[in-house]
């Protein structure tokens, strides 16, 4: 009985963490239906009537991440004042993308809307905290509307499949996923990379079996639980934006980005491909870039933890 009690609270505490995260994901939409109840608020999801809630909510999250992760955001100057696409590399459990979010506005009042996949739809309860926060299916029509109306819109290419089968090697798996790139040539407005340090070191998920892989590409679903949530130092980094110039051609833009990633050696020669291709791949490099500037590869548990009292960082 002891060894059996031991097991199991061993087991747990791997998933205790992961499970209170999503406690508090479902405690954040009960006190905005409570919020929606008194105030007998019938407004747009979006709208300021709901920023108090907002800001409650924010500040709950905001603290949670100074506590447990020590949370830093780093490089909001280089976010535009007006619309844009911010594209992040996803973890097992994207909790440093709930901490950006809530930092951004606190900081700056700002709302940036979320392009989330489909399954996140089916989960019963959160109907309102997604409208409240912005989260959206992410259609093309759906993300140029939002840019239209001066929103930052985010979106991780690699989705669950980089969550579920992404490692400690930090590898992107985007596969041929570059809508955003046209969605972004479309609407005139810059792409600005983002990655959180150790994100994988806080939580991860077991390693890729061919069972699991094909259960997921059958079913869209996440079934393999992520497991970890010890307190490592989460920073995140917003990189330079990749800025659409409206007083060039597209031959020309072609022409520009190609020479910049000649330059940089991403490509060993000038190559043909529509604008959105490379884009795309400017994008990919320019997310690999701070993660070889900001991580060490393979990733280190011990190491994102010491990091935690390395004030020379700060």
């Amino acid at each position: 009985v002891v060894i059996v009690s031991l097991t199991l609270s061993a087991i747990l505490a791997f998933f205790i963490v992961p499970l209170t995260i999503l406690f508090f994901i479902y405690l954040s939409n009960i006190l905005l239906l409570i919020y929606q109840r008194n105030g007998e608020v019938k407004a747009d999801p979006l709208s300021s009537v709901w920023d108090t809630a907002r800001r409650a909510i924010a500040s709950f999250w905001d603290i949670y991440a100074r506590v447990w992760h020590g949370y830093e955001l780093h490089g909001v100057e280089n976010l535009p004042e007006g619309p844009g696409i911010l594209v992040y590399y996803h973890g097992a459990i994207p909790v440093d993308y709930l901490y950006f979010m809530s930092r951004l506005f606190l900081w700056k009042k700002r709302l940036c809307l979320s392009v989330a996949d489909h399954f996140v739809f089916r989960l019963p309860g959160l109907k309102l905290l997604l409208e409240v926060t912005g989260v959206m299916p992410g259609t093309r029509d759906e993300c140029l509307i939002a840019l239209k109306n001066g929103h930052l819109v985010s979106i991780s290419p690699g989705g669950v499949r980089e969550a579920l089968f992404s490692d400690e090697s930090y590898q992107l798996v985007w596969g041929n996923r570059k809508g955003f790139a046209q969605v972004a040539l479309d609407a005139k407005v810059p792409i600005i990379p983002m990655y959180t340090q150790n994100i994988r070191e806080g939580y991860r998920m077991f390693k890729e079996r061919k069972f699991f892989r094909q259960l997921y590409e059958s079913t869209r679903l996440p079934i393999t639980p992520p497991y970890g949530g010890l307190p490592v130092k989460l920073r995140t980094y917003i990189g330079e934006p990749i800025p659409y110039d409206p007083n060039i051609t597209t031959e020309e833009l072609v022409e520009k980005v190609i020479n910049w990633l000649y330059r940089c050696s991403c490509i060993s020669r000038p190559v043909k491909a529509t604008f959105s291709s490379l884009l795309f791949f400017q994008t990919k490099t320019a997310i690999q870039a701070l993660i070889s500037k900001h991580q060490t590869i393979p990733g280190s548990i011990w190491k994102a933890l010491l990091e935690r009292f390395d004030k020379r960082r700060k």
